[in-house]
């Protein structure tokens, strides 16, 4: 009995040391995490998921330590965008920044501050990443190379598919109509400004950013950040604390902001958007200009490429060009991917036609008229060369790129100091093939 009582403790281990590459450690704490917020997320996490990240990360460490040797570039204002990429996708997570920092225990700030070392070694590495493949490309007979070592069975069938091109205009709002909104706006600021009413409740009642309603009409800014409106941002950095600004004109209609909090080049505010309405007039007048764009198309004056370059809104082409995209980026589209308005439109078009002047609302809730171009149709067929060389092409290359960084990677990893744990040995044998065929080496972590 007292031998129990005085017997010692089992020791726990709270993280251990999997790995280290040249003075970069990844530690057991930081796979684990991934797999928990990979599972958190519904995705599929395979057996030997552990094994995977650690390379995966290894591999990383390689190409990070390489990029530093090569001094590939990598600016402040690259990584505070990916950091705000990242705290909008924390965001829209968890529903609002409030949430985000409860959950958390820390501020966005914090959370930003502690992500900013591993986000830029994450840049470099995919810096250097493209650095070495950059000018790899594809030849049509390795293509075919690559198609015939699909076997039959292997290969799959696709629905039917349809390149669509659209040239679009988004009519500008009746200067009265402007006039009148910006009245509204004053309004909502001298109401606040005198007490009668909150900033939060104008948002809600007011605003028509469907996008910020969830989290109260804030935004999270950074002046660095290109992805903004320039004219949104400077307003926004002009504001001292709890300011409220003079209504202003951006891209997507007509704003007062209020800045809530600001650290330098990052800062949190809210804000009220007024979309001022398009009227059937307007809608006509673009409609008449698309149509003698299409005559003009017809004639062979224009490509309907050029056409849309010159004529379609600047915003939409610069973003997506003349033709849709899926989400691997191809000019592929299945016809459940479209809206229910286009479908129509569609039916009636015959491949190489361009239907006439159509009204439509756009993402953001903005009226506009598009021509709609169907280049070409697929009807549902096992993958093939004819119908999918775009497709192949891109899988081909991918592939070509691959076994480059593979082989890129194995000429540089015996140059860099590797020890893994004994755990890694015994459980990850891809991973210790990988580090042990170029050098003379692993060492056990203790």
């Amino acid at each position: 009995m007292v031998a129990a009582a005085y017997a010692q403790p089992k020791k726990v281990v709270v993280d251990k040391i999997l790995a280290v590459v040249g003075d970069k450690i990844i530690l057991q704490s930081e796979i684990k995490n991934t797999i928990s917020d990979a599972k958190r997320r519904g995705g599929e996490v395979p057996p030997d998921a552990e094994c995977y990240l650690l390379e995966q990360n290894l591999v990383s460490k390689i190409l990070m330590m390489q990029s530093e040797k090569d001094s590939i570039p990598v600016s402040d204002d690259d990584v505070e965008a990916a950091l705000d990429n990242k705290v909008r996708e924390w965001v829209k997570q968890f529903g609002t920044i409030e949430n985000l920092e409860e959950v958390a225990g820390k501020t966005v700030y914090q959370l930003k501050a502690e992500a900013k070392d591993a986000v830029r070694e994450q840049l470099m590495a995919e810096g250097m990443q493209q650095s070495v493949v950059r000018s790899v490309r594809i030849t049509p007979s390795e293509v075919k190379t690559f198609y015939d070592k699909i076997p039959y069975d292997s290969l799959p069938v696709f629905e039917s598919e349809l390149e669509i091109g659209q040239i679009i205009i988004f009519p500008k709002p009746a200067r009265e109509i402007e006039l009148y909104i910006i009245s509204e706006l004053q309004k909502y600021k001298k109401q606040i400004e005198s007490g009668a009413l909150t900033f939060e409740m104008a948002e809600k009642n007011y605003s028509e950013d469907e996008g910020t309603k969830q989290m109260g009409g804030k935004l999270q800014l950074n002046r660095n950040e290109k992805t903004w409106d320039p004219t949104f941002l400077s307003t926004a950095f002009r504001l001292k604390d709890g300011q409220i600004s003079e209504p202003f004109k951006s891209k997507f209609g007509y704003h007062i902001i209020k800045m809530l909090s600001r650290n330098g080049d990052d800062a949190v505010v809210s804000h009220i958007l007024r979309i001022p309405p398009i009227t059937d007039a307007e809608i006509a007048i673009a409609s008449k200009k698309l149509d003698s764009v299409r005559s003009e198309i017809i004639a062979g004056k224009f490509t309907f490429n050029d056409a849309a370059q010159r004529y379609s809104d600047p915003d939409n082409f610069k973003f997506n060009g003349a033709y849709m995209l899926n989400a691997e980026g191809a000019p592929s589209i299945k016809i459940d991917q479209l809206g229910k308005d286009m479908i129509p439109v569609l039916d009636k078009l015959k491949v190489g036609e361009i239907s006439q002047p159509t009204a439509f609302v756009g993402d953001r809730g903005q009226k506009g008229v598009r021509l709609i171009y169907l280049k070409s149709r697929t009807e549902p067929h096992r993958l093939n060369m004819k119908d999918d060389f775009s497709r192949l092409s891109n899988w081909a290359l991918e592939e070509k790129k691959s076994k480059i960084l593979n082989d890129w990677i194995k000429s540089k990893i015996g140059n860099y100091y590797i020890m893994l744990d004994d755990s890694v040995k015994g459980g990850c044998p891809r991973l210790v093939e990988l580090t042990t065929a170029t050098t003379t080496g692993t060492a056990s972590v203790n």
